[in-house]
């Protein structure tokens, strides 16, 4: 059983939101079965997702799915089945881990301001690294070239009210309930020892999965953009410090537990 805390305190962290548990899967392997080689038995798997209060019936539905999309691949030996990521899978998990696992103050500070001449190329912008703040305007980091033809503006110190008005009303609002689950979880988490494998790797899979949901929907913005009082920047700051303070623990370890 896990400690009879856990669950109470990763309450908020289920339900923010709202959880697909395909979804939940996905930030779950990629925290902890990310390596090549990787592998989550069956039982560890559902293990973590009867923490989660996720269904059995739920967990093999959204397991299905990961399969039939490509992104896991999972093999029997003898009882019991062995679960990881596929190429696909790996790929895409990497490619996203430098925007989750970034530390709070890393990255340019340096940004711009582009202002495109027509509509017409708005869309492959954020591609680029830019978020839109106007109709044909956008912001981004100072290094990245600007597409030909448009008006760049390098960025000197950035206005309170523009820091505040990057990001759309829907992002900022879920980030400010995210920065509060986030504050009032590190306040009342018990030391690492306290904590089984099981435990951390459940902890770490909600504190992942809420913070990707989040990040990976703008694009990356230069520090100069993002003031500290700010509940994005204060969820960073959260995010960053639960995941040092509790490493990801080993399959083996969880097996074990």
């Amino acid at each position: 059983m896990p400690t009879p805390d856990i669950t109470t305190l990763t309450a908020d962290l289920r339900v923010l939101g709202g959880q697909r548990v395909w979804s939940l899967m996905t930030s779950l392997f990629g925290d902890l079965a990310q390596g090549p080689g990787d592998e989550i038995d069956g039982p560890v798997l559902s293990a973590i997702m009867t923490v989660l209060e996720v269904k059995p019936e739920a967990a093999r539905v959204a397991l299905h799915r990961l399969r039939n999309d490509g992104w896991v691949t999972s093999v029997k030996s003898g009882r019991i089945s062995r679960h990881s990521l596929t190429a696909k899978g790996r790929c895409e998990s990497v490619a996203a881990s430098p925007r989750i696992y970034a530390q709070p103050h890393a990255g340019p500070a340096g940004w711009q301001l582009v202002m495109l001449e027509t509509a017409e190329g708005q869309a492959a912008m954020r591609d680029i690294g830019f978020e839109q703040v106007l109709p044909r305007v956008f912001i981004g980091p100072a290094a990245v070239t600007a597409p030909s033809g448009a008006l760049a503006l390098p960025g000197g110190t950035a206005p309170s009210w523009l820091m505040a008005q990057i990001l759309p009303g829907n992002i900022a609002g879920d980030y400010a309930k995210l920065h509060q689950s986030l504050n009032i979880l590190s306040q009342n988490l018990p030391d690492p020892q306290g904590l089984r494998p099981l435990d951390v790797a459940v902890l770490r899979c909600l504190v992942v999965h809420n913070w990707r949901r989040l990040v990976l929907r703008h694009a990356p913005l230069p520090r100069g953009l993002v003031a500290e009082n700010t509940a994005l920047h204060q969820c960073h700051v959260i995010v960053a410090e639960i995941l040092a303070r509790f490493p990801r623990p080993a399959l083996t370890s969880i097996a074990q537990d």
